[in-house]
């Protein structure tokens, strides 16, 4: 089961988002037989029994057939990308480029990153920078996609659908991610994940998550409106332990059930001459990969002990720099019920099933 670095990635980064969607994913390998865990010990993830805790998050799965391929490779978790209330076009290219982080990335550090013509060879140093805008299909296309995408999930697996509230509508900004709540969940979303933060687009959109008393307003009415189906709310890194704190106590009372993070580290991406990579109209972008799990390790242990000081009862999943199938693990032991990968299943789809067949060899030596 080897993939990374002799195939492509599945996910075509000289193409554009619309090309991936409608004629992704790259995948030509073939599908391994899966050892599946005794249904006895699946686990309880929100009201779904799943054979595994492990999953991608919003980003990677942009339609129904990349869901069908994730789920025949072992993620049992899956997350359909985000979605708006209405079509939305995604950045020109480039969308995505390699870059040289020189080691893991700390939050608390704000130099520009140079880009790379290609990745490293060694994928726990593979990053990237991505900044696509959330682009979304049409409301209908993913009312068809979303039911179509549930239907190719096999037993012991559940999916997640991805939403965004749109500002400059008609309606209010909240309204809008209400709108695109509703549509998921006409959809046949068994899970809603409310994006929080995301780095590459308008301010407002993407720094939900950094104001506490905006979460609470945000996720009551969001959770409100979509019960009995469970919210989830997708964060990125906090600026202090209090502010997280604060964040999570206000996300419990307003009745969110689980926390995701973290999303990317965002940071000046330059090029060899030293201009913006992206553009001068995206100066900022957010880095994913390898590189950022430290951070994201450091995010899901302090929000495993403030969840368990408040007596929160969050559940809580963990993603950034899972790139080894050995890195799932630290997550969980760190704290998260579920770990997920999203860079690194673009770039080695086997990942998963190099972690249920470590699962299995250890459990019958």
């Amino acid at each position: 089961m080897n993939w990374f670095p002799e195939h492509p990635p599945i996910y075509d980064i000289k193409k554009t988002y619309l090309e991936n969607v409608e004629k992704g994913p790259f995948f030509d390998g073939e599908i391994p037989e899966r050892k599946w865990p005794p249904e006895e010990k699946w686990i309880d993830f929100l009201g779904h029994k799943v054979a595994s805790p492990i999953g991608i998050p919003a980003g990677p799965l942009l339609s129904s057939n990349w869901i069908k391929l994730a789920a025949r490779l072992g993620f049992d978790v899956l997350t359909y990308k985000t979605i708006r209330s209405g079509a939305h076009p995604a950045h020109p290219l480039p969308n995505m480029v390699f870059v040289d982080t020189q080691g893991q990335l700390s939050p608390k550090e704000g130099g520009a990153i140079r880009i790379l013509p290609k990745p490293k060879e060694n994928i726990e140093d593979l990053a990237v920078t991505n900044s696509f805008g959330m682009p979304s299909m049409s409301p209908e296309f993913l009312l068809e996609d979303i039911q179509k995408a549930n239907n190719y999930l096999l037993p012991g697996q559940v999916m997640i659908v991805s939403v965004v509230g749109t500002p400059g509508r008609e309606i209010g900004f909240l309204e809008d991610f209400i709108a695109a709540a509703l549509l998921a969940k006409e959809g046949g979303a068994k899970i809603i994940e409310a994006n929080f933060s995301c780095p590459n687009v308008a301010k407002k959109e993407g720094s939900l998550y950094m104001s506490p008393d905006i979460v609470y307003e945000f996720g009551k009415a969001i959770a409100k409106v979509i019960h009995p189906i469970p919210l989830i709310i997708k964060v990125g890194i906090f600026g202090s332990l209090e502010q997280m704190n604060d964040m999570l106590v206000k996300a419990a009372f307003a009745g969110v059930l689980g926390v995701c993070g973290i999303n990317t580290i965002g940071r000046a991406v330059i090029d060899e001459k030293g201009n913006p990579a992206l553009g001068a109209h995206r100066l900022t972008s957010g880095i994913c990969g390898g590189p950022i799990r430290n951070a994201a390790l450091e995010f899901i242990r302090n929000a495993a002990k403030i969840n368990k000081k408040e007596k929160l009862d969050l559940t809580i999943l963990g993603v950034g720099g899972v790139v080894l199938p050995e890195h799932f693990d630290l997550f969980l032991e760190a704290g998260a019920a579920i770990a997920m990968t999203g860079t690194a299943m673009m770039w080695d789809p086997y990942i998963g099933m190099q972690y249920h067949e470590s699962k299995h060899k250890r459990a019958h030596s």
